[in-house]
């Protein structure tokens, strides 16, 4: 069994990093936890967002160094259960931020908001309580 305190990251390529920034901090609200530049041959530019104590990030590799391009799908969703109303001023920051809000299935319409990032990948603010138990 897996333990259930181990640290969890969701990888993706990006085709801007900066832009991918914007987004995920500057309008979802997650801290930059790390970034780096590459070095060398076959090194990615990357960035880690999160919260700080989380365990789990987001980390997005770009640069010059890319070879492979984003492919999001409907199906590759990252979901936010905030267990309440969704804060549309939110909504405006992640599109403020370069995102745009998309339709999605019946289940996600009826539970939440989906918005794309700047890369095409989807996030669903989900109005739904998430328990593990």
């Amino acid at each position: 069994m897996i333990d259930p305190t181990a640290a969890v990251r969701i990888a993706r390529p990006s085709r801007d990093l900066a832009a991918a920034e914007r987004f995920y901090a500057g309008g979802l609200g997650l801290t930059v936890l790390y970034r780096a530049e590459a070095e060398g041959p076959g090194e990615h530019d990357l960035i880690m967002l999160g919260a700080p104590g989380a365990g789990w990030h987001l980390e997005l590799v770009g640069g010059p160094n890319l070879i492979v391009e984003p492919t999001p799908t409907s199906e590759d969703l990252f979901v936010i259960y905030l267990d309440g109303p969704i804060d549309e001023t939110l909504v405006e920051r992640l599109t403020a931020a370069g995102g745009r809000r998309v339709a999605n299935s019946a289940y996600w319409e009826r539970w939440g908001v989906t918005i794309a990032d700047p890369d095409g990948y989807r996030l669903v603010l989900s109005t739904r309580g998430w328990s593990n138990g």
